[in-house]
């Protein structure tokens, strides 16, 4: 690029690359100086002249107590920047790899238009308040020369247009942050039902699939069962206890186990029974919690009026209006919540008092 005639301007070192023809340079930028060079300036513009989204400020929070809770394993992706103004680039010399390798100066009254990564901003911003040490620590920058709003709104849309958010099942196989998820792995791995019958990277079984349990719904349907929330640690006596119970339940859900010794298949349960969804799960665990607390000491032999129910989905009488709408399984609350008052009763458990009037609720509409 040619030189700036400004006099005052900003130096960073930079690797020059190319791509589509133009120009781009990747720098590493002190995070003290990403507030004060990338502002975020178009909230209140109409969305045609803007370069991105708004702001959700609602974001910010989390992802600075990210960033401060994980001061020594944060990661942040690269800000992608354009930068609305002349720049200059001095190689570093002549060679193949210093030709790629230089400064890149920016004059002062460029402006910078963030195209990905305005709530890294915010949120380092925020961070930083709380934790003034991280000013030194850097975040990878890539800068685009853009003389124009069109290529920057263009750039935004190529940059969100393929990506993918990752599924719960794969965040919880790869977190190692929360215990939920160790817990939830561990009892993918230890409980004998769930060994080898676990989705650990979809949230949701296809047709074929010999898999019979999700990663995902056995951590929310523990979470349930132990009434505890997301980066709450467990006790030893808590994971035995979890253990201890899913494997009681699969004792009691004949199916599950004749699924396990391929005598009977996962499309078949799924097709035809309620036990073979998220659904039958969480509510399990919501009535498990309930029996546990009720009979600590003898809760396990209660579970045997399990294998007196029947979990099949054309019983209309008993699971329509409670785990399915029009024949459908529903993963609402209040269905997940009238399943597990079924499970319940039939476990002679009393009903907590919010659950009473969902269930009275309900009545009427199966009459």
């Amino acid at each position: 690029m040619k030189n700036t005639s400004t006099e005052f301007s900003y130096s960073f070192p930079v690797i020059r690359g190319i791509q589509a023809g133009r120009e781009y340079y990747t720098t590493m930028c002190p995070l003290k100086l990403v507030p004060r060079l990338f502002k975020f300036v178009e909230d209140d513009l109409p969305a045609d002249l803007r370069a991105q989204r708004t702001l959700n400020k609602q974001r910010i929070p989390s992802l600075a107590r990210y960033i401060i809770d994980n001061k020594k394993s944060y990661a942040f992706s690269a800000l992608t920047v354009s930068i609305d103004g002349e720049v200059y680039f001095e190689a570093a010399s002549n060679d193949p790899i210093g030709k790629k390798l230089g400064v890149l100066s920016i004059p002062m009254e460029a402006r910078f238009l963030i195209n990905d990564g305005q709530h890294r901003r915010a949120a380092i911003e925020e961070a930083l308040q709380a934790c003034p040490e991280l000013a030194d620590e850097t975040i990878s920058v890539v800068f685009f020369v853009d003389s124009g709003l069109k290529r920057s709104q263009q750039m935004f849309a190529d940059l969100n247009r393929y990506a993918v958010r990752t599924t719960r099942s794969l965040g919880i196989l790869y977190d190692h942050r929360d215990p939920l998820a160790e817990l939830a792995r561990m009892l993918a791995d230890t409980v004998p039902v769930f060994i080898g019958m676990t989705e650990k990277e979809k949230t949701t079984i296809s047709n074929r699939s010999r898999k019979l349990f999700t990663l995902s719904s056995i951590y929310q349907a523990t979470k349930q069962l132990l009434q505890k929330g997301k980066n709450t640690k467990f006790s030893k006596q808590e994971e035995k206890l979890a253990i201890e119970f899913w494997t009681e339940i699969s004792n009691n859900i004949p199916d599950w186990l004749l699924c396990k010794q391929k005598k009977v298949s996962a499309y078949e349960l799924r097709a035809d029974y309620v036990h073979a969804h998220g659904i039958a799960l969480s509510a399990l665990a919501t009535a498990g919690s309930t029996l546990i607390t009720t009979h600590p000491e003898g809760w396990k032999k209660h579970l045997a009026a399990l294998k007196d129910l029947d979990w099949s989905r054309h019983n209309r009488e008993i699971w329509e209006g409670r785990a399915l709408i029009g024949g459908r399984l529903s993963k609402a609350k209040t269905n997940v919540t009238l399943t597990s008052n079924l499970l319940k009763q039939t476990l002679s458990l009393p009903l907590e008092p919010s659950e009473e009037e969902i269930e009275t609720h309900y009545a009427p509409g199966k009459k």
